[in-house]
């Protein structure tokens, strides 16, 4: 007999369940959470902050549909005033200035870390958790945040680039250590989850 290595099955993705609307707050209070020791800013304005690596925990662990919720609920709060992002930004005018686009960017962040790191329904493994964190946490987000920062700004889009360079490894070391996280939680506490994984057998190839 096949064993399977499973945890609560996540609801389906058209149904949000009281648990579910839970874990979104959860998250995206964890988020605000880590906004809480502050910012600096480099070139261009946008500041440096832990709370990306909350996003890159919030897409992995909540999966694409609830992990991009989570972050839309994020920014709508943001929006209405309150003081949630690093430094105690808060308010309309956030998603107007030069790191509008990085916000905007964590939703989407979110979701195609839970593609990634969910693909095709199987258990999370080290090398997809940390491609996840690469391709959703740092390439998506700058794939909005860097032609929003240059638009913003009026800095050509090359020159942008350059200037971005400073946060990749920041971004890297907060790759690391959301991977690391998750990785733990996979092996500690898979119903952090909440989901049904695909038989391991499934997946033998992929063991790391």
């Amino acid at each position: 007999m096949t064993t399977s290595h499973t945890s609560l099955e996540q609801p389906g993705r058209g149904r949000l369940d009281a648990t579910s609307l839970a874990r979104v707050a959860i998250f995206a209070a964890i988020v605000a959470v880590l906004g809480l020791p502050g910012s600096f800013s480099v070139a261009g304005g946008v500041p440096i902050t832990f709370q990306t690596l909350g996003v890159m925990l919030t897409g992995a662990i909540l999966g694409p549909w609830l992990g991009a919720l989570s972050m839309t609920v994020f920014m709508a709060l943001v929006a209405l005033g309150l003081p949630l992002l690093a430094g105690g930004r808060g308010g309309i005018g956030v998603f107007f200035g030069p790191s509008a686009g990085y916000l905007f960017g964590w939703i989407l962040a979110a979701f195609v870390i839970g593609l990634i790191v969910h693909a095709g329904n199987r258990k999370p493994v080290t090398w997809r958790t940390f491609l996840a964190m690469i391709v959703g946490g740092i390439l998506a987000i700058y794939a909005i945040g860097i032609p929003v920062q240059s638009a913003v700004t009026r800095l050509p889009i090359g020159d942008t680039v350059l200037t971005s360079l400073v946060f990749i490894p920041g971004d890297l070391i907060k790759a690391v250590i959301a991977t690391i996280i998750v990785m733990t939680l996979v092996k500690a506490y898979p119903r952090a989850f909440r989901r049904t994984w695909a038989s391991q057998n499934a997946s033998v190839a992929e063991r790391v």
